[in-house]
């Protein structure tokens, strides 16, 4: 869908998924109104509802802006996402082979991606295929709601994930659903919890790592590849 059937709100959420928009990034009313070509109340209101839902903050005077997410604030993203997908798999009962066949189609994009280093791509195609799994078992609600985590937790991952990361991500999610395929639901909620340890932990193991990273944020600096 283009930006003018996309309502506003979840264009800013897929760049921030696919890393185009990054923490602290300023979004003006007047420039998005252009870009959107409609009025500035109705960005206004596409920002309002994305402040109520924790990925923008507004600044007095300064105007909106993407949020800057602690590790702390990251890793309570990570735990509200784990207790969404862990549930999910274990109640969705019978999985047919069309949601099977979407979320295999749905690696091979994000396989061709990793392929062609394609950052952007492979970002939120990696972060998505959570949102996607979420959608072809029929829980609308869930999937709107763990978009928002995930770009949480995209805002802090962004500087650190490698393509190293990325393909092991690929790998994962894979395994998951050779297991939803199998009828092992239970096998796939512990594989998906295994996931998003793995996930977190090399987040938190790189930012340990990296006494700048305050700094490098401000700067808007990419930590090279360890």
């Amino acid at each position: 869908m283009s930006p003018s059937t996309t309502p506003i709100d979840r264009v800013i959420v897929n760049a921030i998924l696919a890393g185009r928009i990054r923490a602290g990034t300023r979004l003006g009313e007047q420039a998005l109104a252009t870009l959107f070509d409609v009025s500035r109340t109705s960005v206004r209101e596409a920002l309002i509802r994305l402040e109520t839902r924790g990925i923008v903050q507004s600044s007095p005077r300064r105007g909106w802006f993407v949020i800057e997410p602690s590790l702390e604030e990251a890793q309570e993203a990570f735990q509200a996402r784990r207790a969404i997908e862990m549930g999910i798999l274990r109640s969705v009962g019978t999985v047919g082979t069309p949601v099977t066949d979407a979320l295999r189609e749905h690696i091979a994009r994000e396989r061709e991606a990793i392929a062609a280093d394609d950052a952007a791509a492979r970002s939120f195609l990696l972060g998505d295929f959570h949102v996607c799994m979420v959608e072809v078992f029929g829980n609308r609600i869930l999937a709107d709601i763990l978009r928002d985590l995930t770009a949480r937790t995209v805002l802090i991952s962004a500087l650190y994930q490698s393509t190293g990361d990325a393909a092991k991500s690929c790998d994962e999610h894979e395994s998951i659903i050779d297991a939803v395929q199998t009828g092992d639901l239970n096998r796939a909620a512990d594989l998906m919890t295994e996931h998003i340890g793995n996930v977190e932990a090399g987040l938190t193991k790189r930012i340990d790592s990296d006494p700048l990273l305050d700094l490098r944020q401000a700067l808007q600096l990419t930590a090279k590849q360890r």
